[in-house]
Parts: structure tokens; sequence; C-alpha cells
């Protein structure tokens, strides 16, 4: 018993120390990076760890040009400028949640999809409706949904997408 005692703790200490070493280098992945980054790859601290502020300019953040116009839907006058659109009809937390703002819509005769997001850390599920290119078919859905007090965001989707 004390043998095997003794083989469980030196193997425990040579796994808290192994664990206590600065891990090996591997150089971190973006889809987005430039690649001229590579040439760079060797920046490194004192401590042979990247640091936040060598790894920051490293990465590149692509903004788009132009942003969707979202709107709080809230009046039932007609959408008469063309274009393509989308309703957005609830976000979130739960998926159940979004899942029986989907029901209920269906129960009004309207198709949606729950569209799974993260932002940050939390993860959020968009119930939407769309895309109407027909402005009928929009202002159709837009008063049921009204009718059925259902709150709405209305996001015009750029051209240019």
């Amino acid at each position: 018993m004390l043998f095997g005692l003794a083989i469980g703790l030196s193997v425990a200490f040579a796994v808290y120390v192994r664990d206590r070493r600065p891990p090996q280098q591997t150089r971190p992945v973006a889809a987005t990076e430039p690649a001229s980054i590579e040439k760079e790859s060797s920046t490194k601290d004192k401590g042979g760890r990247f640091t936040f502020y060598d790894m920051l300019p490293r990465f590149e953040v692509v903004i788009p040009e132009r942003e969707p116009d979202v709107r709080h839907d809230n009046t039932i006058a007609a959408i008469e400028e063309p274009g393509e659109y989308v309703l957005q009809a609830g976000s979130f937390k739960n998926f159940d949640d979004a899942d029986r703002r989907k029901a209920s819509l269906a129960l009004l005769g309207l198709e949606s999809h729950i569209q799974r997001v993260t932002i940050d850390s939390d993860t959020w599920h968009r119930v939407r409706l769309g895309p109407y290119d027909d402005l009928n078919d929009l202002n159709q859905a837009r008063r049921l949904l009204h009718d059925a007090t259902i709150e709405v965001l209305r996001i015009r989707v750029p051209a240019d997408r």
C-alpha cells in the first residue's frame, strides 16, 4: 500500500512540476490576419509568452461599410420604399422561448426562422421573418404582427451585401 502511495505522489508531483513550466509557444491563427504578420510571429516578451499588446495589432477587424437600417416598427403605416426587408419578432437568451415565439408566428400563418448569434460571451436566439422583397407581403406580415401585439424590429437589408 505504501509503494502505491509513493508512486501516486511522485506522478502527481511530476504533473505539478510540468504544469508550472511555461507552455510551448504556438502562433495563434486568425482567419483575418494579414499575410505580412507571419514575418513578425517571433515577437515575445521576457517571459516567452505573447502579450496582449503584441498580438492586438496583428488582428484585422472587418467593419461593414454600410450598417443595415434597423428601426422599431410600432406603426402600421405601409412601407412604400422598395428594398429587401427582414422583420425581427424577438431576441431571446433561451432557445425554448424563441421556439415558442416561432410557433405563435406559425399560428398566425407567418413563416419564421431562428438565428443563433453570439455577442461577447452571450448566446441569443433571434426570431426573424423574411427576407421580404415584395412590399405587399411585408406590409401584410407587419399588420398581422401588430394585431397580435408582437413588437418588431424592421431591418432594411443593404443592397450591396
